[in-house]
C-alpha cells in the first residue's frame, strides 16, 4: 500500500520515497519549511513533525535567543528564576527536553546522535526490529514507529503474501491445527 506524502499529499510510490520524520516524502518534498532548502533524510531537524535545517532556520526560530545567538535576536526581557545544577547531559541543545534513545532509553549526545523516525537514537541503537541489522537514517522501512531493513524483513512481515511475492519467493502455508491427544 502507498503512503501520502505529508508535504503535498499525493500517493508515494516505493522507487521515489525517501523516510523521515516517521513518514514518506517525495525526495523533493522533504524542505526546511523556513527556506524550503531540500533535505537529506535524518540529516535535518524537526519541530513538532515539522522537517527544517539545522542552521540557520531550526537554529533561528526555536534555539536559544540573546545576543549573537539564535539567529540575531536580542532578549526583551530576562526572567530570574531560581534553578539548582544542570547537567550539560540532561537537555537537548534546541528542544530543551531531554534526548532519550528509544531502543535502549539512554541519553542520546549531539555527537552520537542518529535522527530518525522522528527520535534521536544511539547508531547501533538504530537496527531492524527482527533481525538486529544496523540501519542507516532514512534509508530503512518503518511499522508502527519500529525500523525495519528493507528486505528481506519489511517484505516478509508486512509485504503481499504467496508465491513469488514479498522478495523471498515463498508459499503462504497455514498453520497446522493441533489434534487432540487422548
Amino acid at each position: 500500500m502507498a503512503s501520502k506524502c505529508p508535504k503535498c499529499d499525493k500517493t508515494v510510490y516505493f522507487a521515489e520515497k525517501v523516510s523521515s520524520l516517521g513518514k514518506d516524502w517525495h525526495k523533493f518534498c522533504l524542505k526546511c519549511e523556513r527556506c524550503n532548502k531540500t533535505l537529506n533524510p535524518g540529516g535535518h531537524a524537526e519541530h513538532h513533525g515539522t522537517p527544517y535545517c539545522h542552521k540557520p532556520c531550526y537554529a533561528a526560530l526555536f534555539g536559544p535567543k540573546g545576543v549573537n545567538i539564535g539567529g540575531g535576536r536580542f532578549l526583551q526581557e530576562q526572567k530570574k528564576a531560581p534553578r539548582g545544577p544542570v547537567k550539560a547531559a540532561s537537555f537537548s541543545s534546541f528542544s530543551g527536553g531531554p534526548n532519550i534513545c528509544p531502543r535502549c532509553n539512554k541519553t542520546v549526545y549531539f555527537a552520537e546522535k542518529v535522527s530518525s523516525l522522528g527520535k534521536n537514537w544511539h547508531r547501533p541503537c538504530l537496527r531492524c526490529e527482527r533481525c538486529s541489522k544496523t540501519l542507516s537514517a532514512g534509508s530503512h522501512a518503518e511499522h508502527d514507529g519500529q525500523p525495519y531493513c528493507h528486505k528481506p524483513c519489511y517484505a516478509v512481515l508486512f509485504g503481499p503474501k504467496g508465491v513469488n511475492t514479498g522478495g523471498v519467493g515463498s508459499y503462504i502455508y497455514n498453520e497446522p491445527e493441533a489434534e487432540a491427544q487422548p
